[in-house]
């Protein structure tokens, strides 16, 4: 089965040479999510609205492949500031529920004017 390369009309695309998503088989592989607007503005304000918004476009990006995020089996979260880990596990909890964690990574990284990156691996089957 070939792969189906995915592009979400309501996330922002990226400056970088990548697909929001990409299709292969029964998983859908979801780049990193950043908190950007549709139109391409970056979401300047305080740590749950940056990660909000990330979170959204993940969710975003995840009904374009024709799934939801109950369907993650791992989450990449990729932190500027290892403080904000505490606050960041309050707002994942929004997006994931209790009975279906998926798999999942947390990292400190420098990100450059933004404070929080996430990507996913959904299953569709």
């Amino acid at each position: 089965m070939p792969k189906k390369i995915i592009r979400a009309d309501d996330v922002a695309a990226s400056p970088a040479p990548l697909s929001h998503a990409v299709v292969a088989g029964e998983y859908a592989h979801l780049s990193g999510q950043v908190p950007m607007l549709p139109d391409g503005t970056w979401v300047k304000g305080t740590f749950a609205e940056q990660a909000r918004a990330a979170f959204d476009n993940l969710a975003k990006v995840a009904r374009a492949c024709g799934g939801d995020l109950s369907q993650a089996v791992r989450v990449g979260v990729y932190l500027r500031d290892w403080a904000d880990f505490a606050e960041m596990n309050e707002i994942y909890r929004e997006y994931f529920p209790a009975d279906g964690l998926p798999a999942r990574t947390t990292v400190p990284v420098a990100l450059n004017g933004f404070d929080i990156e996430v990507d996913a691996v959904l299953y569709l089957g």
